[in-house]
């Protein structure tokens, strides 16, 4: 007898249904679902839930463009994020499939296709799903450090750190964009730290360095150069010679040094201020910014081509509120690190500052809580920290987002809330939890495993 497993949902995603009957030949290990358009699409994505996806982009209504294609691939990500979706591209397709990897696609493949190569793809992605799968701390779990220093058990910023890991060994530039408080230059850190490169990363604010002295902190000066120049300095490019150039808030560069900025990335060759001798630099670079750049170009303030050069990838980082369940769990981090330095007396967030926390909008991100967290520790008497420590108001936990893949989801998604709150209230404590909920301890127990929380 063989046990019951169930099978693993492959979604084709084909307008060719030729080509639907070929792939479903190939894949005789998977159930193979197809859908031809859009809406075909993500019905199949809520009644079946598939790990892996192979996504044409030139779909009906516009099989020959890609607009079609994108706007299922942004759907599909947005319902279930840790869907692995493989886009098809056709000859010389680079900056579609380029676009897709960015956007969150694991993967591609090239028309025509190679059923053998296809095959190790997709398998590759069910492996990879698999094991995510078993060790995921999703939404409202304990959390995870991912990227070195980023900790978050939020769905939305796991795709980020997916993106971060995926594009770090590529040569590419890579712009981050999101407000101010996200955690843009730790990303930046991640990417230089995954990227194998043996240099420096070096940072540089551009906002905060005086317009005059900009270009002499990026590319270095010649003895005798300007007043003052009493002797050679090397600039930030060459300090990130073999390594990685952090150029935050890169929206502030002002337009004549974006031509010569330009130029390196054109070249990968500087001349210092009054130097004559061209210097071959290897150097990464990472951008970061929270202006919009494109309303910027449109109004003449930032160079399109300088644009393009440095964002070969684009990565936007949620705001905190936009992490689910990441609040509390940062808060919780911050809790346990600054009482140990601080005030050793705190240990804990009290149920009405979880409820706070959860409820706040938090504008100014992840740095905000951490000021937060910090100054409440210093000041905090008791034991847990309250609401009113944090100078937040007590008040009812924000709603969870009601757009779930299907009704199953949903009814999972209140389960862990209920779930979360009860821990939270009764400081993981099983017995207090399950009377909360009012099941008994072995309920409480399966659905822990069931929902993957940790008791």
């Amino acid at each position: 007898m063989t046990d019951n497993v169930e099978p693993k949902v492959l979604l084709v995603v084909e307008d060719d249904e030729g080509l639907q009957r070929q792939l479903k030949w190939a894949y005789d290990g998977y159930e193979v679902v197809s859908a031809t358009d859009r809406a075909a699409a993500i019905e199949a994505l809520r009644a079946y839930e598939p790990a892996v996806v192979t996504l044409d982009l030139g779909l009906p209504p516009d099989p020959d463009g890609t607009d079609e294609g994108f706007a299922t691939l942004a759907e599909i990500l947005r319902l279930k994020p840790d869907t692995k979706v493989i886009v098809a591209t056709g000859h010389g397709a680079r900056e579609s499939a380029t676009k897709a990897v960015a956007m969150g696609a694991y993967d591609f493949y090239k028309k025509p296709v190679d059923i053998d190569e296809l095959g190790f793809i997709v398998a590759r992605a069910f492996h990879l799903h698999e094991i995510e799968e078993e060790n995921r701390r999703l939404e409202y779990g304990a959390g995870a450090k991912v990227l070195g220093s980023i900790i978050t058990a939020a769905p939305e910023m796991m795709k980020v750190a997916k993106t971060i890991e995926r594009v770090a060994s590529a040569d590419v530039s890579v712009m981050l964009l999101g407000a101010s408080g996200t955690g843009k230059e730790l990303l930046a850190r991640a990417v230089h730290e995954k990227s194998g490169r043996k240099g420096d990363f070096i940072a540089i604010n551009c906002a905060a360095i005086p317009e005059n002295l900009l270009e002499a902190e990026l590319f270095g000066y010649e003895r005798g150069a300007f007043t003052g120049a009493v002797k050679s300095n090397v600039g930030k490019i060459e300090l990130a010679q073999a390594g990685t150039l952090f150029l935050d808030e890169v929206g502030d560069i002002p337009l004549p040094l974006q031509v010569k900025l330009l130029r390196f990335l054109q070249e990968r060759v500087i001349e210092r201020i009054g130097g004559r001798q061209p210097i071959a630099v290897d150097t990464r670079i990472v951008c970061a910014t929270h202006q919009n750049l494109e309303a910027m170009i449109a109004e003449g303030r930032f160079r399109e081509d300088l644009y393009y050069r440095l964002a070969e990838i684009v990565v936007t980082i949620p705001s905190l509120a936009e992490r689910s369940g990441d609040a509390v769990l940062l808060a919780r981090h911050f809790v346990n690190r600054f009482g140990r330095e601080l005030n050793p007396g705190i240990q804990s967030l009290s149920a009405d500052a979880i409820e706070a926390i959860a409820a706040h909008l938090w504008p100014g991100n992840v740095r905000e809580l951490e000021n937060r967290v910090k100054r409440a520790v210093i000041m905090a008497d008791g034991k847990s920290l309250t609401a009113a420590d944090l100078d937040l108001q007590a008040k009812a936990a924000a709603n969870e987002d009601s757009m779930a893949i299907n009704l199953r989801a949903a009814r999972e998604v209140a389960d862990r809330k209920a779930i979360r709150q009860a821990m939270s209230r009764t400081d993981n404590n099983i017995s207090g939890a399950a009377k909360l909920l009012g099941i008994s301890r072995p309920t409480l127990y399966d659905l822990l495993k069931q929902y993957r929380l940790q008791a």
